[in-house]
């Protein structure tokens, strides 16, 4: 099986995650413009509730399972793997049986009383079918991960973006007629077929790479796997906290906003709305860097947590570091664009431009969201998954207090959710630092930090004089699109005249290694 080093198997998973993501727009447009704000509001009220139940389903065991694959890939011991592998498909498999049936049975009490809305309770049934697809697919990529192998999560992450896109204009063009809760629940069925060709190629790809047979005395495997079953559980728990925090805390979120605006006197319908153009519309956007950011996380688990069998200190901080810095350099040129062109942007997007205002808002907060998954990443590898798992705590909990303040405020309404969500995620990124300071001494080096911030203002400065040479023009895609094109260019020279990209990270990428 081929093994890549932490920058090309990074390099895989952002070319990956780009593609996946630029698919994942087409998709998003195709929704918007066929179901309009109120579909779209109640696709993004029932997707909490999934994610909500994927987590529990999963336990926490991707991470794990990349970790221990990891350690037992170093010493070449395949029983440990396979036991792994064992007693995870089994943990996986059970729990998302129960927790789908359990998920259908409450879709009406969710739907009615907790999202204040009964057309979403089409979409939470229709996606229900996805919870065990999922669950295995997550037992598969961590394994793939441990190995160090990026690949086949990647070419599967194209696959599934590809089929989804394939099928949700025919099912919610199918759907429309008979209401927009079907139209929203065709969107979801949509996405089961995408996980599900997800799945088959990630089988695929497992059957024709591994090198022992998982079926051979499946359950005396599973008897003799205690241990191993312990050793999963002592990083898969810790993780599951962080991970339900979040997924509960975006379960809550949508019931929270209905309740607060509702006594703002706010309309149930308005409140779908305005949810639906600050989730749909504004969100994605500003979460469009995160595939960077993630796939560093996935690459940097088995990398940090080798260093640390190693005892190796200054390879953790170096990984650390490196992560950090790549991310910030990812979302930087994000942040300044959404910051100065929300309007435009939105208007070519989704023919509206009615959430630029929390476009602009919430862009400059959200940059520190992109070094927030390298963190809790590297906190996990270090296992110091609990002390993320209260970081998460602290900050959802700041966040739901804020938002409860202003949102239920007529002053403020749906801009406070704006204002509480940015909480949340400084908080928690800042908290994550902390965290990793405390425990082996980790900070961010004061130059790094000037240097950021003279990335910041030189392509503010850039981006500036840009934006007043287009408004100065008749607007047109084209010409916009170039002025971004500009931009990029210019901030790449900014990157490197500043090294958050050096020579010798280029030289380890094999397409670089003639050009540097």
């Amino acid at each position: 099986m081929s093994k890549q080093t932490f920058l090309q198997g990074t390099l895989i998973l952002i070319l990956a995650g780009m593609i996946t993501r630029f698919l994942g727009f087409i998709n998003r447009l195709v929704v918007a413009r066929l179901m309009g704000e109120e579909g779209v509001g109640l696709y993004m009220m029932a997707l909490p509730t999934l994610f909500l139940i994927i987590t529990i389903t999963q336990l926490g065991l991707p991470v794990a399972i990349s970790k221990r694959v990891a350690e037992a890939e170093a010493v070449n011991d395949q029983v440990k793997i396979k036991k792994i592998l064992v007693i995870s498909l089994l943990l996986t498999g059970t729990s998302s049986v129960i927790f789908t049936s359990g998920m259908v049975l409450a879709a009406p009490f969710i739907a009615t009383t907790l999202l204040t809305d009964e057309r979403t309770l089409m979409p939470l049934i229709a996606i229900s079918p996805i919870v065990p697809i999922v669950a295995i697919s997550s037992v598969l990529k961590g394994y793939f991960q441990g190995k160090q192998n990026m690949k086949p999560q990647s070419y599967a992450q194209v696959i599934e973006q590809i089929v989804r896109i394939t099928c949700v204009a025919l099912f919610v063009k199918l759907l429309m007629p008979f209401g927009v809760e079907y139209a929203a629940a065709g969107a979801m069925f949509s996405v089961i077929l995408g996980e599900a060709a997800s799945l088959l190629y990630m089988l695929h790809m497992f059957k024709r790479k591994k090198t022992m047979k998982v079926r051979r005395r499946f359950f005396s495997y599973v008897k003799s796997s205690k241990e191993t079953m312990k050793e999963l559980f002592s990083i898969s728990l810790p993780s599951t906290g962080s991970r339900m925090i979040g997924s509960v805390s975006n379960f809550l979120e949508p019931i929270m906003v209905a309740q607060s605006l509702a006594i703002a006197g706010v309309s149930s319908t308005m409140v779908t709305r305005q949810y639906g153009e600050l989730t749909g519309y504004v969100l994605p956007l500003l979460f469009l860097p995160t595939f960077i950011t993630h796939s560093l996380s996935i690459a940097l688990v088995p990398s940090i947590s080798e260093a640390a069998a190693h005892t190796n200190k200054k390879m953790i901080h170096y990984r650390i570091h490196q992560s950090i810095r790549i991310s910030f350099g990812s979302g930087a040129l994000a942040t300044i664009v959404l910051s100065l062109f929300a309007v435009p942007i939105l208007t070519y997007m989704y023919g509206t431009d009615g959430a630029s205002s929390f476009l602009t808002l919430m862009a400059p907060f959200y940059i520190l969201l992109y070094i927030q998954s390298p963190l809790q990443a590297a906190l996990q590898a270090l296992d110091l998954a609990k002390p993320a798992m209260y970081n998460s705590l602290i900050g959802a909990a700041c966040k739901f207090i804020v938002l409860f303040f202003l949102a239920s405020n007529p002053n403020f309404g749906i801009t406070g959710v704006a204002i509480a969500m940015s909480v949340g995620v400084v908080l928690i990124t800042l908290l994550h630092l902390a965290t990793l300071n405390k425990a082996i001494g980790f900070s961010i080096p004061i130059a790094d930090i000037a240097k950021m911030t003279v990335l910041l203002l030189l392509t503010w400065g850039a981006g500036k004089l840009l934006k007043d040479i287009y408004d100065a023009m008749d607007p047109h895609l084209l010409v916009f699109l170039l002025v971004l094109l500009l931009l990029s260019c210019i901030y790449i020279i900014f990157l490197f005249l500043l090294k958050f990209i050096t020579k010798e990270e280029l030289k380890q990428l094999p397409f670089f290694q003639k050009w540097v």
